[in-house]
């Protein structure tokens, strides 16, 4: 007859299983900024070309996060970042120059 095993047979064969071993797995990484939200704000200041290649990188970064290159979408990232202040100061730049000129040349009768 087969003899069956014991209960502390059986926990032990569970502890030792793959499943259970935890310690093996590494954590996940914190998933690099794409800054995506500050893209999208830098596309509603007037600087055009500038913005949409920011909106660009930051999307390009999101998605060499989700094929799982990491160092690839730090990179993206954070030109996405700078790419995006130099929109919005150069948008900035444009608002107060067309400023400047309108309210200098305001003919007052």
């Amino acid at each position: 007859m087969s003899q069956t095993p014991s209960n502390s047979q059986i926990k032990r064969a569970l502890e030792e299983g793959p499943e259970t071993n935890i310690e093996d797995e590494s954590p996940e990484a914190p998933r690099p900024s794409n800054y995506l939200i500050l893209t999208i704000f830098a596309c509603f200041c007037p600087a055009y070309p500038i913005n949409i290649v920011a909106f660009v990188f930051s999307i390009m970064a999101l998605n060499s996060y989700n094929q799982g290159d990491l160092d690839g979408s730090e990179r993206l990232g954070r030109n996405a970042l700078y790419v995006a202040i130099a929109s919005i100061i150069i948008g900035l730049m444009v608002i107060i120059t067309y400023c400047v000129v309108h309210f200098s040349t305001l003919n007052t009768n």
